[in-house]
């Protein structure tokens, strides 16, 4: 894995960890009572985007080592997840026949 493909990776872990972790423990202003006029009560009253947004990059993190370890060891390919066998059988070079 690559420098780029690294970072490609835990920036796709860490908005997807972060679109999880946002709802969690929100609290709309229809729930604390206060509606302000012009807006849904559906509206965050306070949403901790620091803490959580700190939360998401230490989650990201774990699972982006846990993810970067698996695909560096090789324990998992890209022939491994070819369902429709349109790789071809590798030959020992790890290469198909062209």
């Amino acid at each position: 894995m690559g420098i780029t493909s690294g970072l490609v990776l835990y920036a796709v872990l860490w908005f997807m960890t972060f679109l999880v972790v946002i709802p969690i423990r929100l609290q709309t202003q229809g729930d604390v009572g206060t509606v302000v006029e012009g807006t849904h009560a559906g509206s965050p009253e306070v949403h901790n985007l620091r803490k959580k947004a700190w939360i998401t990059t230490g989650v990201a993190a774990i699972l982006w080592a846990i993810i970067a370890s698996i695909i560096i060891s090789g324990l998992v390919t890209v022939r491994d997840i070819d369902m429709f066998n349109r790789m071809g059988p590798a030959t020992e070079s790890g290469e198909t026949d062209a």
